[in-house]
C-alpha cells in the first residue's frame, strides 16, 4: 500500500482552491462524493482526488452549428 504524501490539503485549503466556502469540501467528505483520508478525527483529501473531483464535474461547452439562415440549432 503506497503512503499518502504528506502535503493533502484540509478542508479550509480546499475550499479556497475550489472558490466555496468551508463547509462545501465537509458535505463532499460527508456526502462520501470525494476520496479521502481519515486518520482518527483528521481528514485530508488527497491532491488527487480533488483534481479527479473536478475532472468529473468538468462540463464542457457545446459547439452549436449554424444554419444556413444564421440562427443556431
Amino acid at each position: 500500500m503506497p503512503v499518502p504524501s504528506l502535503d493533502q490539503p484540509r478542508s479550509a485549503q480546499v475550499a479556497e482552491l475550489l472558490g466555496t466556502t468551508e463547509r462545501f469540501p465537509r458535505r463532499l467528505v460527508a456526502e462520501r462524493r470525494i476520496t479521502f483520508v481519515q486518520v482518527g478525527r483528521h481528514v485530508r483529501i488527497p491532491e488527487r482526488a480533488l483534481v479527479d473531483f473536478i475532472e468529473g464535474n468538468t462540463i464542457e461547452p457545446v459547439q452549436r452549428r449554424r444554419t444556413r439562415h444564421g440562427r443556431a440549432d
